[in-house]
């Protein structure tokens, strides 16, 4: 299978942002023209084509992932293709019931993520109302502990070190005896712990409002300093925990910055007065205990020391780093960073030292790499910055946080498909890795993304073992879902990672679902 490489452009989905960048706009245009000229022969199948309709979807508070919550996507029609630039006609084609549409659509949006976060939040929920009617013992005398336990999970979920020994113990565990069944559902519960990670933090919050009524429901036999410092905890957690609520998360990053992170480390400093105070003072006989044997005992004191370890951790990696910028457009900023990095990783970068992180795809030839490279594609502040003021240092921690992409070493053979700046997480896998096939749909990518990237493409990857789509020469973009349909049977694949803005992962994600073919869709939920 080959495919010829068209001079033109793309764009980057690095960070978090779910619209287009301007290398993206007109990718997925519904005014403009959906073309079924494909790159080879070998991707012609005469079997009957697929007719997606996708519906819009009610409003996710957690994650928005391989569905669109509260936006209309045009209609994904997968026809015969024609030659090339060649208008084709609309045949009359089979449509999928209301109710296999219907369920496509749910099954999308009940996905891993929300499964783990409903049975979190459910089985939490269940011990906070046995914990009421004085019919669970352990919460009695624990209720700090469960509220530290959630808490130190919540963190656990999101902590760069724990995630990349999951991804460790997977890879290596199953990739050479593991049926794909095995490995696709591994793979979605690596994605999808962001569940846990709200589930837990939710129901920590949840069980210490729990705590806080039972201590001032005793306030006649407990200290003030006690009560005040429960409260004071209390308020602080709960403000860092809806301040990740996705419309602040992905609208007002900034603000999300902010309250989740230094409200939270000022949240884990009050746990520890709290725990501390809590602890030490008897309220049988209303005197502090001077021996630490009391606190050393605590379950509570222990969850806030690993607490306290997991968040330190990936700070302990951070680094002021050299970086060189390359503008090949004014839609894309590529920054160079030293050493090479294995595929599947993301790097969280900022300009100072604490504040305003955002996450991109690394791309590099492999470990052995001197550099890796990043494609930030314009959108918003921070990114336009990039482009404006080049600059010659930034932040980044040594320690890469895993995104979905790293499992796919689990796998025998795949498919990574990207539009625009997608490329940035996809790219390594296939330069990495012979057993991956690249489908990169831009608009003018050569131009738009420059030397770099390009050379990197052709000089790592086969012809047969790619098909660069440019939208820009070819005039629109290419029947996505028969386009995997026939690499996946030509290329013998497993699984296919779509990196895409919203629209196009929805249209890929539902498609693939109606073709049986087994796909990971992009992440908002960083």
């Amino acid at each position: 299978m080959s495919s010829k490489w068209s001079h033109g452009g793309a764009t980057n989905v690095g960070s978090h942002n779910r619209d287009f960048d301007d290398a993206e706009k007109g990718l997925y245009d519904s005014s403009a023209q959906t073309l079924a000229a494909l790159p080879s022969p070998a991707h012609v199948s005469k079997r009957s084509p697929i007719h997606i309709e996708t519906l819009q979807l009610p409003m996710s508070p957690m994650v928005h992932e391989g569905i669109t919550p509260s936006a209309n996507v045009p209609v994904l029609s997968l026809s015969w293709p024609g030659p090339e630039g060649e208008k084709p006609t609309k045949p009359a084609l089979p449509r999928l019931s209301t109710t296999k549409r219907r369920w496509i659509i749910f099954v999308l949006w009940f996905n891993t993520y929300r499964k783990f976060f409903t049975f979190v939040t459910l089985l939490n929920l269940a011990g906070i109302i046995m914990a009421s009617l004085g019919r669970f013992k352990y919460a009695e005398n624990h209720l700090g502990a469960l509220v530290l336990g959630n808490l130190l999970c919540a963190i656990l979920m999101r902590n760069e070190l724990f995630l990349r020994f999951l991804y460790l113990i997977a890879i290596y565990g199953l990739r050479s005896w593991a049926p794909v069944c095995i490995k696709l559902a591994v793979t979605s519960v690596l994605q999808h712990v962001g569940g846990i990670h709200s589930g837990c933090a939710l129901s920590g919050a949840a069980w210490l409002v729990f705590k806080i009524v039972d201590i001032i429901r005793h306030r006649s036999i407990q200290h003030k300093a006690v009560i005040a410092a429960g409260v004071i905890t209390n308020t602080l957690i709960i403000i860092s925990v809806l301040s990740a609520y996705p419309w602040v998360r992905n609208y007002h990053h900034n603000a999300f910055e902010r309250h989740h992170r230094f409200i939270g480390w000022l949240g884990l400093g009050a746990t520890w007065i709290f725990v501390i105070l809590g602890n030490t003072y008897d309220m049988k006989h209303g005197v502090w205990r001077s021996n630490a044997h009391s606190l050393l005992s605590a379950q509570e004191l222990w969850f806030a020391v690993f607490m306290t370890v997991f968040i330190i951790i990936p700070w302990v990696t951070l680094r002021k780093v050299s970086v060189e910028v390359e503008i090949p457009s004014p839609k894309v900023a590529i920054l160079k960073f030293e050493r090479g990095i294995q595929q599947g990783l993301l790097a969280r970068i900022s300009r100072t030292s604490i504040m305003e992180y955002h996450a991109f795809g690394i791309i590099s030839e492999g470990r052995k790499s001197p550099h890796h490279y990043l494609i930030c594609g314009v959108q918003g502040d921070f990114t336009k910055s990039l482009v404006a003021d080049p600059p010659k240092f930034m932040w980044t921690r040594e320690l890469k946080f895993a995104g979905v992409g790293h499992a796919s070493a689990m796998f025998k053979r795949g498919i990574r498909i990207c539009t625009g700046t997608g490329i940035g997480a996809a790219l390594s896998t296939c330069i990495q890795s012979p057993n991956w096939f690249l489908i990169w749909i831009g608009s003018d990518q050569e131009r738009t993304f420059g030397p770099t990237i390009t050379g990197l493409i052709h000089k790592h990857i086969e012809p047969e073992r790619m098909i660069l789509w440019d939208s820009k020469k070819r005039g629109g973009r290419p029947d996505t879902v028969q386009l995997l349909k026939d690499t996946w049977k030509s290329f013998g694949a497993e699984v296919i990672f779509i990196t895409s803005n919203m629209q196009g992962n929805d249209e890929m994600m539902q498609g693939c679902r109606a073709a049986g073919l087994h796909a990971f869709g992009t992440l908002w939920d960083f």
